[in-house]
């Protein structure tokens, strides 16, 4: 069985090859419990005689433990000495001492536990599996008067295409006619509807309101976002992080044990039942179970957060890193400068001045026209008419306002001979526009990109909460402006007006002396971000493809990054508690079973006891807490 978005077949825990052998697993385990029925009622309600009452058990052996027996020897031909070894022990021992109850209990365990693996595995990765089921097959491409249904495969970047009422957005792009609401919860976490009018970017996957838009897209259907969300999530499923490793290195150790108690058992026992007692209680099941169904269920919990975990290994190694480095513009700010100081010249007003201003800004896409814009609306004031309005490259943007000659432009572009220009304040921190009203200078605007209203608290818990010895901050930007950001958010250490080179070398260094965490936009620090222990990229102008980040935050949220902190620590709780916790169950049964107190059916049966419960346990990790932030 297996699954294709855009042409791609997806593989992992329950597509592709190994997903036939847990079908098969399936089909065992339930022989094996009508077997068992079977046997029990023949024996004890029938009274049937020994040979009739064994011969369910012994087909059970035949369709059901040779399938096993065959994969087991299998991995010993590639010396991997699993855990399940025992299992495959267990069932050889139990035919030779015809112990054929106990024996099709444990072909039952195995089956069984094939089987709540699958079912696990697809509950904790529900998210996965929603995505895939949401793709749609065919999109609406316009062309002239003419909609024509096309596959995904053939839609082009630049093409238009209609997306019905609640039809699904096929691609990224941009809306070009219609306004409308788009349900973006599936991908960014947030659960309401998102207002698209004309010049509005839509993404992929999400679901359109009552309206019908019209769009161009802007990438190919397999480069959109829904896409990329897909194929990272399908990556991270079949990469085995340090922690599964490390269940496998537990089961490599404790195999011999068991056998080694199970043979002493037999010896001093003089009963060769006692080993196969001890077999049965230590077959480990919760450790080749607890593990991968609790990274993928954190893997789940994390995209219904607008997580995207591309890298399970960092769901591990977040949880060691001592040193946060964070990129200024877009991870501790906003990347949205704010109107902080506007300086007036003799003989003009702030208001005036500020609704010239922002009437002629409204025509430019300048981030510093928004800042302005937002400060006029902030203010109430109302726009006048503009036009005439021309920007010509490196002369600023002017325009005619109210029948007055506006020019908005920047200090080094102005006349030295210009009226009023004396009036001029020397360059500070910051960014800054100067304004010229009918030939004269009226005005420096300035401006600061505001902080995130949570980078204070986010910094400040970062030490208490989660073990960092040291923040830093790693910028491009003047050192003016990185200092006035630090002393805002609480940090001490900076790197300011650095070259891509030059962040590589520090994080580099940073990484050599301890484990590190870097933060950045995920598009001009994708070499310092792969140099990190752990690469995040955050904000949804982050590329999903951008291999250097292990982690993709796509709401632009540092609580999302605290939230992954938690995740990652309460998913290696969860797998540490199914896994060893399992295992000090099976230790004890080992006792009972080797002095006797425990025969091989009752002990097949505990141990299946425990398999569920460490099953269920590692399910938890899917499950949001109440809390999963301390912000």
């Amino acid at each position: 069985m297996s699954a294709q978005v855009n042409g791609k077949v997806l593989t992992g825990p329950w597509y592709g090859p190994q997903n036939l052998w847990r079908q098969k697993s399936r089909v065992i385990a339930v022989f094996s419990i009508l077997a068992i029925i079977l046997h029990l009622v023949l024996r004890f309600a029938l009274q049937a005689d020994e040979k009739t009452y064994e011969l369910p058990l012994l087909c059970l052996f035949a369709v059901g433990g040779l399938p096993l027996l065959y994969e087991l020897l299998i991995k010993l031909l590639k010396k991997e000495f699993g855990a399940d070894l025992l299992g495959g022990i267990s069932i050889v021992t139990s035919i030779v001492l015809h112990e054929y109850l106990a024996g099709s209990i444990i072909v039952l365990m195995l089956s069984g536990g094939e089987a709540l693996e699958s079912y696990a595995l697809k509950s904790a990765s529900s998210v996965l599996a929603a995505l895939a089921k949401r793709m749609p097959s065919i999109a609406h491409r316009k062309t002239g008067a003419e909609i024509v249904d096309v596959q995904l495969q053939d839609v082009a970047v630049g093409d238009t295409l209609v997306i019905y009422p609640h039809d699904i957005c096929p691609a990224d792009g941009v809306v070009i006619d219609g306004r409308g609401g788009m349900d973006e919860s599936y991908l960014t976490g947030e659960p309401f509807q998102v207002t698209k009018t004309s010049g509005s970017t839509v993404i992929s996957g999400a679901v359109n309101g009552e309206s019908v838009l019209t769009i161009r897209t802007t990438k190919l259907v397999a480069d959109s976002r829904y896409a990329k969300i897909m194929e990272v999530m399908r990556e991270s499923e079949s990469k085995q992080p340090q922690l599964q490793r490390l269940g496998d290195k537990l089961g490599a150790i404790y195999t011999p044990v068991a056998l080694v108690v199970a043979a002493l058992a037999w010896a001093l026992s003089g009963e060769a039942v006692r080993f196969l007692s001890v077999l049965v209680i230590a077959t480990p099941c919760p450790l080749i179970l607890g593990i991968p169904i609790a990274i993928i269920g954190s893997i789940s919990l994390c995209a219904k957060r607008a997580i995207i975990v591309k890298s399970p290994v960092v769901l591990e190694q977040i949880s060691s890193c001592r040193t946060a480095i964070f990129d200024k513009t877009g991870t501790l700010t906003y990347g949205a400068p704010k109107l902080t100081e506007q300086i007036m010249a003799s003989g003009f007003e702030q208001k005036e001045v500020l609704t010239l201003a922002a009437s002629l800004e409204r025509y430019s896409k300048h981030p510093l026209a928004r800042a302005i814009l937002a400060e006029a609306e902030s203010s109430k004031l109302e726009l006048a008419e503009t036009s005439a309005v021309s920007e010509a490259p490196g002369q600023g943007l002017r325009g005619t306002v109210s029948g007055r000659q506006v020019q908005i432009t920047s200090r080094n572009q102005l006349d030295a001979k210009l009226p009023g220009i004396e009036q001029l304040p020397p360059v500070a921190g910051g960014l800054e526009c100067v304004v010229v009203i009918d030939g004269r200078y009226a005005a420096d605007l300035r401006f600061r990109d505001a902080p995130r209203s949570e980078s204070s608290s986010f910094v400040r818990h970062l030490g208490p909460e989660h073990s960092f010895n040291r923040v830093l901050i790693l910028s491009g930007d003047r050192e003016s402006e990185v200092r006035y950001l630090a002393e805002q958010v609480g940090i001490s250490e900076i790197f300011a007006e650095k070259r891509p080179e030059e962040k590589l070398a520090i994080v580099r260094k940073e990484t050599a002396a301890a484990k590190t965490l870097y933060v950045g936009d995920g598009i001009n620090d994708a070499p310092a971000m792969l140099a990190a222990t752990v690469g995040m990229a955050i904000g949804q102008n982050s590329d999903v493809t951008a291999e250097a980040a292990g982690v993709v935050i796509m709401d632009n949220s540092l609580e999302k990054v605290d939230e992954f902190m938690h995740i990652s620590r309460r998913m290696r709780t969860i797998a540490l508690q199914s896994a060893i916790g399992g295992m000090v169950l099976s230790v004890v049964g080992m006792g009972f079973a080797s002095t006797g107190h425990l025969n091989p059916v009752n002990g097949a049966i505990i141990q299946e006891v425990i398999d569920i419960l460490a099953v269920l346990n590692a399910l938890r990790a899917a499950l949001p807490p109440k809390v999963l932030h301390d912000l």
